[in-house]
């Protein structure tokens, strides 16, 4: 019942229209129990007892009656559609507002074919159930009573004869609901594994090419897809099982009417005209008992659907603002306290202990996995901490609105994502009110003015998803400079010179010594070039700061970070003091 209520809930303004468009539903099926009447009058009134005048009449009244059900047929559909569609749009944007709002952990551990998959084929199932299904199951329920009624009206004994056999139709619909659902279930988590299958193989097309793994990739497509085919076989097993029995149930009353209604009229106790007029009903009462099937596995495959999305609706982020939360932009001293984090039971960081100030900028290096990117995740809450504390101001960064914090935060990831659009677009993405000239002084402080007004278009040249047509060090200088544009108080420069060259690094470096002196930077490099001017440097391994201190100190201590430096230089030590 959860799913109804919910799609209810979507439907709150759209209510009346979608009551009014009922009442015409209503209204056509009482329509639809006049022409049957009608002919059976013909029968009794104008062929059997010569009532020649009255048959214009009769038609006239058949005609206008078809036409008057087309037009509110038509009234109805496009208002039943209306609200569907728009009940379809609110859910989407709460789906993508929800999508939003949670954090780094939902990402790490749903794929994204997951979430498309909930965005595209389950809420397209919702769309149909709003669009067709409830007024589908409304029209033939009322249809069925309606008919009924007047059946009964007629002949009782005849009525009663029909109504024999609709108790087999009535247990096969509780055992097909019964057994569809999982089935359904099923094929929503298949069709979401082929959707992740296809989205990763897309956006890895150029890795796969690489290394020619077309038909390994083609492989693990076919796999996912014969799994789905088989969800889906399985479930078309279901309704073979049901579907055909209860066509044929409904298909009986054919042979009933014909068998019975003869026999009746033989034995006088219904006329003719009245046996035309239950022949002519019985579409009436065949259709709801052929559809009962096909709109229960309608209403299973909208319960499945829904229920995913509502899943997704469900999740609340872990991180989240506080009420009362501090909204003024920070001036960007950070200080990390005994801080310790883990993903699950594993640990990432131990016992992390340093403070930075304005004007002072921060190093961190360490060999791979060594928890770099993860440390400075911290600063801007994308995870929280296990354990201690990660101070702003003298703050708990927990006590910050979380968009306030993050607005005075400018980062540079490691991770490089570039959006379709211009790459003027893409330097302003965090500071969209930018003036065009404050977007050439970003990108000339990150040396990519240069090559960017080279390309014909300038600053309005669409780049492809993800960068697609950019070198790796392109990309790297319109990420620093999205960063740079902010004019944050904190900066966190994630590995974001690493595919320059050396010259064009200098340079950069050059320009960000200028920039950061009044700002709080950290940066996280793997070359000795990158951090050594730094007035603090953190050597990370294991999770754990096992040496700090300035260049000059920490390659008199001969320690990991003196090793590091001997492998990219060379063991000449004077060019430490350099």
């Amino acid at each position: 019942m959860k799913e109804f209520k919910w799609v209810w809930s979507l439907m709150r303004k759209y209510r009346l229209i979608f009551f009014t468009a009922l009442g015409l539903v209503f209204a056509v099926n009482l329509l639809n129990m006049i022409n049957p009447y009608v002919q059976g009058m013909i029968v009794d009134r104008v062929i059997v007892d010569g009532q020649i005048g009255i048959l214009l009449t009769l038609v006239l009244i058949m005609v206008g009656n078809t036409i008057l059900r087309a037009v509110l047929r038509y009234i109805y559909l496009y208002m039943f559609e209306h609200v569907s569609q728009n009940v379809v749009f609110n859910a989407r944007r709460d789906v993508f507002r929800k999508i939003q709002e949670l954090d780094f952990d939902f990402f790490d551990r749903t794929k994204t074919g997951d979430i498309m998959a909930r965005m595209t084929g389950d809420l397209e199932a919702v769309r149909h159930f709003t669009a067709y299904v409830m007024y589908s199951l409304f029209m033939h329920t009322v249809t069925l009573i309606l008919v009924l009624v007047i059946l009964f009206t007629i002949n009782t004994t005849f009525t009663l004869i029909l109504l024999a056999i609709t108790p087999i139709t009535g247990i096969l619909a509780v055992k097909l609901s019964s057994v569809v659902k999982p089935a359904f279930s099923a094929i929503r988590e298949q069709f979401s594994k082929l959707n992740s299958v296809v989205q990763e193989n897309i956006s890895g097309n150029r890795v796969v090419k690489a290394f020619a793994q077309e038909e390994y990739e083609i492989y693990k497509f076919s796999r996912e897809n014969a799994g789905f085919r088989d969800c889906n076989i399985r479930a078309a097993k279901i309704w073979e099982k049901y579907l055909p029995v209860m066509d044929a149930v409904a298909g009986l009353l054919s042979v009933i009417i014909i068998l019975a209604g003869g026999i009746l009229v033989i034995t006088e106790n219904i006329t003719l005209g009245e046996l035309v007029t239950f022949s002519s009903f019985l579409w009436a009462l065949n259709n709801p008992m052929r559809m009962i099937g096909w709109l229960i596995n309608d209403t299973q495959r909208f319960a499945t659907s829904a229920e995913k999305v509502m899943m997704l609706l469900s999740r609340e982020p872990k991180i989240k603002s506080r009420e009362g939360a501090i909204t003024r932009k920070p001036e960007g001293r950070v200080e990390f306290r005994n801080v310790y984090f883990g993903y699950g039971k594993k640990p990432v960081l131990e016992d992390i202990n340093f403070c930075a100030y304005p004007g002072q900028t921060v190093a961190v290096v360490g060999p791979t996995g060594s928890g770099k990117s993860t440390l400075i995740s911290l600063i801007s809450r994308f995870y929280d901490c296990s354990r201690g504390t990660v101070l702003i101001d003298g703050k708990n960064v927990k006590d910050y609105d979380l968009k306030a914090l993050r607005e005075s935060i400018a980062v540079a990831m490691q991770d490089i994502f570039l959006f379709s659009e211009t790459i003027e677009g893409n330097i302003a993405y965090g500071a969209p009110d930018v003036p065009v000239e404050k977007v050439c002084w970003a990108a000339e402080m990150a040396g990519a003015h240069g090559f960017i007004t080279e390309f014909p278009e300038g600053y309005d040249t669409i780049i492809g998803e993800r960068g697609v047509g950019l070198s790796g060090g392109q990309k790297q200088r319109i990420a620093l400079a999205r960063a740079l544009v902010k004019q944050s108080s904190i900066i966190i420069l994630d590995d974001t010179t690493s595919s320059v060259d050396i010259e064009t690094e200098h340079r950069i470096q050059q320009n960000l010594r200028e920039f950061c002196k009044d700002k709080t930077t950290f940066i996280i490099a793997h070359r000795i070039s990158s951090v050594k001017h730094a007035d603090l440097i953190l050597v990370l391994e294991e999770g754990r700061i096992v040496e700090r201190g300035t260049h000059s100190e920490l390659l008199a201590l001969k320690g990991r970070y003196y090793n590091t430096f001997v492998n990219q230089y060379g063991d000449f030590d004077k060019m430490g003091s350099d």
